[in-house]
């Protein structure tokens, strides 16, 4: 028993992640401009981040739209496992750059220098405008891919909101340890979560289950039907976050006359009852209790 979700649903997700790209590379020139003129390394710094950030996301878009060509005899589930590809090499690009801005904020703790506040304030100003929208329309996204490009993006807004404050604060006062101090923060607040969307992305990565609460309730569900005595080999993983797969081994304890028409009111009701679940793809082989299961050791779930 196969089945197949052919809906379709419109991707939006790769007009998000073009637009995020065209104004972080747009942007990225802006500040290299903006930091030769103002003389400011702090700047220069973060131009050379968010150059990173594009390629990133640049790398990011490519794979996005490799993710949803259709599938092929090499690639018989398709290359949605592109984005999730792209996910996991974005979430490394991103704690590489965090811990990169660490090690150039830490060592100003001992020797802050006094920036250009008034370059600095137009600069901020633009910086949280420009990234803030990018990661606004990022954030309507569902794909794990987008998600962690809106934290590429998250930590650039509050990068500059930590410039902002800097900028207007040393306007009035001599206190230029407020930037490092502000950066260092900041990182550490997006790093943790960025380990966070890492860690759900290497599992999937690695086919471990997306949702332990749904695969029970699949299971259940299928428990529930009449004349199935048991499941094994109950498999349930993602191609790319959103998209699950399902296998499984159900056995029926049917008496003997089992009929043509009594397995395919099984199949069906098998089918009825998987549709709330919105899967991708679902291949279910039903089995006889007396029947001797092909796969040795099967991992039977009562």
């Amino acid at each position: 028993m196969h089945q197949h979700n052919h809906s379709y649903i419109k991707d939006d997700s790769d007009n998000r992640i073009a637009m995020a790209f065209f104004l972080n590379v747009g942007f990225t020139l802006i500040e290299f401009i903006g930091g030769w003129l103002t003389n400011s390394t702090a700047i220069m710094a973060d131009a050379v981040h968010d150059l990173g950030d594009s390629l990133s996301i640049g790398s990011a878009w490519l794979l996005n739209r490799l993710g949803r060509k259709s599938a092929n005899r090499q690639f018989t589930y398709g290359y949605r496992r592109l984005s999730l590809f792209g996910a996991l090499i974005n979430g490394l690009v991103l704690i590489a750059g965090s811990v990169w801005v660490l090690t150039e904020a830490i060592p100003r703790l001992a020797n802050p220098v006094m920036p250009v506040t008034e370059g600095m304030l137009a600069l901020a100003v633009l910086g949280v405008a420009v990234n803030g929208f990018a990661a606004y329309r990022l954030s309507k996204g569902n794909t794990l891919n987008e998600k962690v490009l809106n934290w590429h993006l998250l930590e650039d807004v509050l990068g500059w909101v930590a410039v902002l404050v800097v900028a207007i604060v040393l306007q009035f006062v001599d206190w230029p340890i407020l930037d490092p101090l502000l950066s260092i923060g900041f990182t550490l607040f997006i790093l943790v979560n960025v380990l966070r969307n890492l860690s759900t992305t290497a599992r999937l990565f690695l086919q471990a289950a997306p949702d332990s609460k749904l695969q029970n309730e699949i299971q259940d569900t299928l428990l529930k039907i009449d004349e199935l005595d048991s499941i094994h080999h109950l498999h349930l993983w993602s191609l790319d976050g959103e998209h699950h797969v399902l296998t499984a081994h159900v056995v029926t304890n049917a008496s003997k006359a089992f009929t043509a028409n009594h397995y395919a009111d099984i199949k069906l009701r098998i089918a009825n009852a998987l549709e709330q679940f919105d899967l991708a793809h679902t291949t279910i082989e039903l089995e006889l209790t007396q029947e001797h299961c092909r796969d040795e050791f099967p991992d039977k779930v009562q």
